[in-house]
């Protein structure tokens, strides 16, 4: 059981703090000699694999890491050009980590602010009163928990399906996020959450999660 990314947005619908907090199992890493036997392609800002399969590796996937450094988009995270560096081969043999296209920040605020949007809309289809909007959405591999404070912020956890005690983490991150933001005499309201403390008792949050799967009243 795992809890793969947890969400803050703020009563306008902006994206204020996104942890993810899982490495998916469809990742797989291979060392290559030159030439490379798949045919990478460069699309949507994203380098793919376009044709090719084998050892866990499918088309659409893209290259998240090379020799242990993170891709992000078509470079590396030292600044390598990821196609010209794999075009090279001199830079052989080489360590690819593939898997499923990470979510930029940009897509990341769109969706946000998407969710913000249902949510409205779901408190505005009930038919009685008062409704607390969203606080549930199911797929068959994650469920997606949503927690709304009274001043409007929205606490979103996307977990594993059978991840139990999801209900009290939410409140454990309302928790942490009062004591550790709104606490923070240099955090302004409705602002992107940039603070050491809280991202460490947030990870630590998850971790007891995780492991108990609930809290207990003294956690």
């Amino acid at each position: 059981m795992a809890i793969f990314s947890v969400y803050v947005v703020n009563k306008a619908g902006g994206l204020i703090y996104q942890l993810d907090s899982y490495a998916p199992r469809s990742e797989a890493e291979k060392t290559f000699s030159y030439p490379l036997d798949l045919l990478l392609k460069l699309h949507d800002e994203r380098v793919l694999v376009a044709f090719g399969q084998r050892d866990g590796i499918r088309v659409g996937h893209a290259v998240l890491a090379i020799n242990g450094i993170d891709v992000n988009g078509k470079y590396t995270a030292d600044g390598k050009e990821v196609l010209e560096y794999l075009g090279n081969p001199a830079n052989y043999p080489v360590s690819i980590r593939f898997g499923r296209p990470r979510l930029t920040s940009n897509e990341k605020l769109m969706l946000a602010s998407m969710f913000h949007s249902l949510f409205a809309i779901g408190s505005q289809l009930s038919p009685e009163q008062g409704s607390s909007g969203i606080e549930m959405l199911e797929t068959d591999t994650f469920k997606l928990h949503c927690f709304q404070t009274l001043t409007g912020i929205k606490f979103v956890v996307l977990a594993d399906p059978r991840q139990a005690g999801i209900d009290s983490l939410l409140r454990k991150i309302y928790e942490i996020y009062s004591d550790y933001a709104l606490k923070n005499p240099f955090y302004s309201l409705e602002m992107p959450i940039r603070c050491e403390l809280f991202d460490q008792n947030l990870k630590l949050a998850l971790e007891v999660a995780e492991k108990a799967g609930t809290f207990g009243p003294g956690s």
